[in-house]
């Protein structure tokens, strides 16, 4: 599999809501960071569907390369 595009190395906090699906971005080429636009269309990246489990502030992985998708596990500080 190819690598993805590192968006950026810091999370990109985002207002969830409890129950609400969001589609995060995994190619790193989205213009709508942290969420898919649609970029990855003819690649072999596609993107991750989660369901906020509460209503907050969460911070998505912009690297990509977080273990813990799509929240930031700290991966961007070994990039």
């Amino acid at each position: 599999m190819a690598d993805p595009v590192i968006a950026q190395k810091t999370p990109i906090p985002i207002e969830v809501e409890a129950g609400k699906t969001y589609y995060w971005c995994t190619c790193g080429k989205s213009s709508k960071q942290p969420l898919c636009d649609g970029s990855h269309k003819g690649s072999e990246f596609a993107p991750m569907a989660w369901t906020a489990p509460e209503t907050k502030s969460a911070y998505l992985c912009a690297c990509k390369h977080t273990k813990n998708a799509p929240l930031c596990d700290g991966s961007h500080k070994t990039l």
